[in-house]
């Protein structure tokens, strides 16, 4: 079975620079790290892609970590330490998990554990495959 829902982590977030290149370890680097630690043992593991990116360009919100599935909202969080410990990552996964569990994987404020309450940068609305959407105007464009 192959997992449908992905966990994308920044890897670029806070990282240090010299001379227009990046030198050691980013904190985007370190969460992603601490996120892999704990992942084995998480009981989603197997329906979800814990996936590092280059850039998700919210330099000044960083660390960041997206949730994305098919036919879901998907949803972008910011303001994370890079220095999480074992219960804010637990936090991140339980997080994940109600994503997961919620057919248009909406995530209500109030049930948001910690460290994903504060830190929203943004709820995208989920694409509609190309074959649904029925329209002048696309019909046009192709």
């Amino acid at each position: 079975m192959t997992a449908e829902h992905t966990i994308f982590v920044c890897t670029t977030c806070a990282s240090k620079w010299e001379d227009g290149k990046r030198v050691g370890e980013s904190g985007g680097e370190q969460l992603l790290k601490h996120l892999q630690a704990h992942y084995p043992n998480w009981e989603l593991n197997t329906e979800f892609i814990l996936q590092p990116v280059n850039c998700m360009s919210a330099c000044d919100r960083s660390c960041v970590v997206s949730f994305a599935a098919y036919n879901k909202s998907t949803y972008l969080f910011g303001d994370i330490s890079p220095d999480l410990s074992p219960a804010a990552v637990a936090g991140v996964f339980e997080c994940a998990s109600k994503y997961y569990a919620h057919p248009e994987g909406l995530l209500p404020w109030s049930e948001r554990p910690e460290p994903l309450k504060k830190g929203i940068l943004a709820r995208i609305p989920a694409v509609s495959t190309p074959s649904l959407i029925k329209s002048p105007e696309k019909e046009l464009c192709n």
